[in-house]
């Protein structure tokens, strides 16, 4: 009876063992680093957003010397320049805003932009690493810079390296 029960929990072993799953995980930043386009279309997304605050820095420069020139003057007007004053005032700082809204907000043209440009990179990788589970056999590969909390991760289920070399780059060498 105890060669029965052990034959059949090590059949049963060896079953399970069959259908482990596989894991492995990415560094996606890693990655990313690696691939020039990524790298450019970063500089044209700091050169914008930096364009554009500017722009708006120099609009809220103006409504601040606006505001100090009716300060200034506050004593000297009737209470109908005082209102048209204010009113120019708030109308620019709804104005300075609007664009500011218009340019960084959730669905401003930054956020639009950085979609346009990141989208592609994202799907070649999506596809690098797709490529390189369905070869290695892999049920999951997690990405090690996601929400997913991973405590621990044994270098040997890295597969950053293979997705760069999938993407038809050298790993370790980043691009400028």
């Amino acid at each position: 009876m105890k060669k029965i029960i052990l034959v059949a929990f090590l059949t049963l072993t060896a079953f399970a063992g069959a259908y482990a799953q596989r894991f492995a995980y990415v560094d996606s930043e890693y990655i990313l680093k690696h691939m020039p386009e990524y790298a450019s279309s970063q500089k044209q997304l700091a050169a914008l957003s930096d364009q554009w605050q500017k722009e708006v820095d120099g609009r809220f420069q103006e409504i601040d010397r606006l505001y100090k020139a009716y300060q200034a003057d506050q004593v000297l007007m009737t209470p109908d320049m005082k209102k048209r004053r204010e009113a120019e005032i708030v109308d620019k700082e709804k104005a300075a805003k609007d664009f500011q809204r218009q340019k960084f907000g959730p669905d401003g043209e930054l956020s639009q932009r950085s979609t346009a440009l990141i989208k592609p990179i994202q799907d070649r990788v999506s596809k690098a690493v797709q490529a390189v589970a369905e070869g290695d056999n892999l049920d999951m590969i997690f990405d090690k810079n996601s929400e997913v909390i991973m405590l621990y991760a044994s270098p040997r289920y890295d597969k950053s390296a293979d997705v760069i070399t999938r993407l038809g780059l050298k790993p370790g060498v980043f691009a400028k």
